[in-house]
């Protein structure tokens, strides 16, 4: 059995989500928190909110043991891409592609 938790439409580039959510596959929630805890980058504060969500389904919807849980699959995949436009040289225009992200963590009970 396993719970999951989905954070759409995050405003985080993918790349830079993804350096994060590596660091903390596979390995249990305790571990997990405190990774993210002391990890210097954008996106730990978001990721830990989703694991924290994750930990709570399991806990709360299919009563799980806290203390077993493990994260079983940790994936950023691309969102929707916000384009704007900054003023050049010469009337041009430059684009600006703000990237946005879809983060997914699913926690599982270790045997």
């Amino acid at each position: 059995m396993e719970a999951k938790a989905i954070a759409r439409t995050v405003r985080i580039a993918p790349r830079k989500a993804r350096l994060v959510i590596d660091l903390i596959r596979g390995k249990n929630v305790k571990e997990a928190k405190a990774i993210l805890m002391f990890t210097p980058k954008a996106g730990s504060p978001i990721i830990s909110k989703v694991l924290d969500s994750a930990v709570a389904n399991a806990t709360n919807n299919l009563s799980m043991n806290e203390e077993k849980l493990y994260v079983k699959e940790a994936y950023v995949n691309e969102s929707v891409t916000m384009k704007r436009m900054m003023p050049r040289a010469k009337g041009s225009g430059y684009v600006i592609n703000k990237r946005t992200s879809h983060i997914t963590v699913v926690v599982a009970e270790r045997e």
